[in-house]
């Protein structure tokens, strides 16, 4: 299968690319604007391989999407490219209506016409999936209720508003044009090749600078924990063997408060780095004001996923925490470039920053 992934130097869509390039009969085509998020060091142990290409481009050029398509018989499109950063999508909103909604469209323009032009067999094979996120659905409040591929829109930040939209036009390009498309909403993501403005590795390499860990309001909103190997196996699962026009949710079964994560990294730093001090890292959680709009609780229902794919996580949050931790410790030379030179921790996503 040859198969396009949009933002595939991305933190999810690298892991993707690695995945799926593990398997000599995919030809993976990873096409990315290199943003601040895309990180080609990320893709260092593929990049070499013959089945494996990275191509520069921007989603919203469907000029150059389209002739990539059809220079490279791409069979599948997995749709990663975004603008990601709830806080980011505060200060700055046009960003994410730039390349969450007009990028999609524009993405879509250009699936639909390479669609049409292909042979009836390959037409026949063709899907495009889209990635999306359990934000779009909004608040839970703090009980055992959780989103299924069912509930209704109420995305509270310019981030999942955006991407709700596009998970929108992607359906619409489906019920209107016939379009192939299978979609999937995960929970938040963590494990190796994280960029640093996400709260685990910022929390971890805060600590190992001695820095504040900075905890929103009380640290008591509750997010499902999804290791991105795990979330990289649905993936490539969904769009092989998803039902054309049917969505998929794809969580980690690990809620947890923020200040439990936080909390859990410190004791982890405890034991495999300690402080000079013989202080425990919890002693630098801080807590600062409150993210404008910040949800309570999401929490993922993923029978229909575990029924129809039979997928389920490998990782516990503990196991995966673990490996996240351990592969920060031993991997600065792919974040230090990150914290010296793009992002060193400054916070984020205050409301008086909007434009």
């Amino acid at each position: 299968m040859n198969i396009l992934v949009t933002g595939g130097a991305g933190f999810i869509g690298s892991a993707l690319c690695r995945h799926l390039a593990t398997n000599p009969d995919n030809r993976v085509v990873n096409l990315d604007k290199l943003s601040y998020a895309g990180n080609l060091a990320s893709l260092s142990s593929i990049a070499a391989l013959p089945n494996y290409r990275f191509v520069r481009a921007d989603i919203c050029d469907e000029a150059a999407v389209v002739q990539l398509l059809r220079s490279e018989n791409i069979g599948c499109i997995i749709h990663l490219a975004a603008e990601t950063h709830v806080d980011r999508s505060i200060d700055g909103p046009a960003a994410f209506i730039e390349t969450n909604v007009l990028g999609t469209f524009k993405l879509l323009q250009a699936a639909l016409k390479h669609w049409r032009d292909l042979p009836e067999a390959s037409a026949a094979c063709f899907r495009f999936h889209h990635v999306s996120t359990d934000e779009v659905f909004g608040d839970l409040p703090f009980d055992d209720s959780s989103f299924n591929e069912q509930t209704p829109y109420a995305p509270s930040s310019p981030y999942s508003a955006s991407k709700a939209a596009s998970d929108h036009l992607v359906r619409a390009w489906h019920h209107t044009f016939g379009l192939p498309v299978v979609l999937t909403n995960c929970s938040n993501n963590y494990g190796p090749f994280h960029f640093p403005e996400k709260l685990i590795p910022l929390v971890i390499l805060n600590a190992l600078e001695e820095k504040p860990l900075p905890i929103y309001g009380a640290g008591m909103n509750v997010r499902d924990w999804l290791y991105v190997e795990d979330h990289a196996r649905a993936l490539a699962l969904v769009a092989a063997r998803g039902s054309i026009g049917q969505s998929y949710n794809i969580g980690g079964a690990s809620e947890r408060t923020n200040v439990a994560v936080v909390q859990a990294i410190c004791d982890a730093l405890d034991g495999k780095r300690p402080r000079s001090n013989g202080a425990s890292h919890r002693d630098l959680i801080t807590f600062v004001a409150d993210r404008p709009g910040h949800d309570r609780r999401y929490a993922m229902d993923t029978s229909k996923i575990e029924r129809e794919l039979d997928w389920r996580p490998e990782e516990t949050f503990e196991s995966g925490l673990a490996q996240t931790v351990d592969w920060y410790l031993n991997n600065e030379w792919w974040w230090r470039p990150l914290r010296d030179g793009i992002y060193g921790g400054d916070r984020l996503g205050k409301l008086a920053a909007v434009k």
